[in-house]
């Protein structure tokens, strides 16, 4: 399990991508900056990142974040653990992946997940760029993130 053709980026979708060009256009948003963050094998690295992550958000006061994992499987323990951190520290977050099979773990900060399952097939298609993030999914992401932030039911 992992990143599959259908959820590979493209340099060419590195270069449009679409989660930082909308947001970076919103005139209601301040992007205050992208984390990019590994997935480590050793638990203990991985949840030493996971903290980190909080830590950051914290010290920027944030008012909400969008969390992106590309892949699926594995992946998911991190997304789900950033996603756990961030809403412990009662920091509104809404996930972007390919959830089309469900995560390997779940959490109750889980609530709000746009999935990225394009094909309707639940699995790797093959289809180089398929079921990666688009500009319908990440407006879409930012709704519900802008909903959360003031205070509003997710979905």
């Amino acid at each position: 399990m992992g990143v599959g053709p259908s959820m590979k980026e493209t340099t060419l979708h590195h270069f449009r991508d679409p989660l930082i060009e909308i947001i970076r256009r919103d005139e209601n948003v301040d992007l205050v900056g992208v984390a990019i963050v590994g997935s480590p094998q050793d638990n203990h690295q991985k949840f030493y990142g996971v903290e980190r992550l909080g830590v950051l958000a914290d010290a920027l006061d944030v008012d909400g974040i969008l969390i992106y994992a590309e892949g699926y499987g594995n992946q998911h323990i991190d997304f789900a653990a950033h996603m756990e951190e961030l809403g412990k520290r009662n920091i509104p977050v809404v996930g972007l992946t390919f959830a089309a099979d469900g995560f390997v773990v779940e959490n109750e900060y889980m609530t709000d997940i746009i999935d990225l399952d394009k094909s309707g097939e639940a699995r790797e298609t093959e289809v180089v760029g398929q079921n990666t993030i688009s500009a319908v999914d990440v407006v879409r992401a930012l709704q519900l993130l802008k909903r959360k932030c003031l205070g509003g039911q997710s979905k």
